[in-house]
């Protein structure tokens, strides 16, 4: 069975409750990285839906280990459900999630200890992957931006995540770096709708993340950001405490951390933990 994600375009209020009620059951590099083993070698969990509230940015990344996961654990489906981490984390701490939620995967540090701050995790978060911003431009780069300056020019339409959003909070870190004041034509709710607005041409560019341009090359070209002013994007992953399937979710957890998992992330574009 092939795992399915679900696209949300929710507004932040009331997000939590749609959320829960979209979800529908059906049917070591670096220290950081726990030594799960070889999946071929693990033995499969018992036939159950595993639900995994992942970030925006982990969405090819993600369904393809889910694919993986059901693969190696027969009669076992991946549920994934992608948005916002300010929003899934929300979703799980405000209580409504609580029950339905197996895994969280985030884009940063901040809204994993959100979950840890609430006592809802159900283990340890560990660091699975890194990433890095990038500047999306249209295919062809119509607005020849060349660099992180340009987002201070108020003739060109620009876009970012909004402050709460790991992406927005990441970009906003490459401006302060930069010494840049952004002129921001558009605030997203999540990555993915910085990402279509670029391909779309609406937005002449948009910070957004290495594996985003990776994964729309045929829509967007990327405009690298300076080392010395670009950021380190952790995610860490995690239980849920009170997980249905709690088996499953830690099974997941290891899944993603193991070398069949770490090779998909570094397929996509994604860096190791350390």
């Amino acid at each position: 069975m092939t795992a399915r994600h679900t696209a949300r375009r929710l507004a932040t209020l009331g997000l939590a409750a749609a959320l829960v009620a979209s979800l529908v059951a059906c049917g070591s590099d670096g220290d950081d990285v726990a030594e799960s083993g070889d999946p071929a070698t693990t033995a499969p969990v018992d036939a159950q839906t595993v639900t995994v509230f992942a970030a925006s940015s982990l969405t090819d990344a993600f369904t393809e280990i889910g694919e993986g996961f059901e693969a190696a654990n027969p009669g076992t489906t991946v549920e994934l459900s992608f948005g916002a981490s300010s929003d899934l984390v929300d979703s799980i701490t405000s209580g409504e999630a609580l029950g339905t939620a197996d895994v969280f995967a985030s884009a940063d540090e901040s809204n994993m200890d959100k979950l840890v701050e609430a006592g809802d995790e159900g283990a340890e978060p560990q660091v699975f992957a890194r990433n890095q911003a990038e500047i999306a431009v249209p295919a062809g780069n119509p607005a020849g931006i060349t660099g992180i300056e340009d987002f201070a020019e108020a003739d060109l339409f620009l876009g970012v995540c909004a402050p709460e959003v790991p992406c927005g909070a990441y970009a906003r870190a490459v401006f302060d770096n930069a010494g840049v004041t952004p002129s921001i034509d558009s605030e997203e709710a999540k990555v993915t709708d910085v990402v279509a607005k670029v391909a779309s041409g609406e937005l002449d560019g948009g910070i957004v993340y290495v594996t985003d341009v990776t994964a729309d090359d045929d829509d967007v070209d990327g405009v690298e950001i300076p080392e010395e002013f670009n950021v380190d994007a952790t995610y860490p992953i995690a239980t849920v405490a009170e997980a249905p399937s709690a088996d499953g979710a830690t099974a997941f957890v290891d899944y993603v951390l193991s070398d069949a998992g770490q090779a998909v992330l570094a397929d996509h574009g994604f860096l190791p933990p350390s």
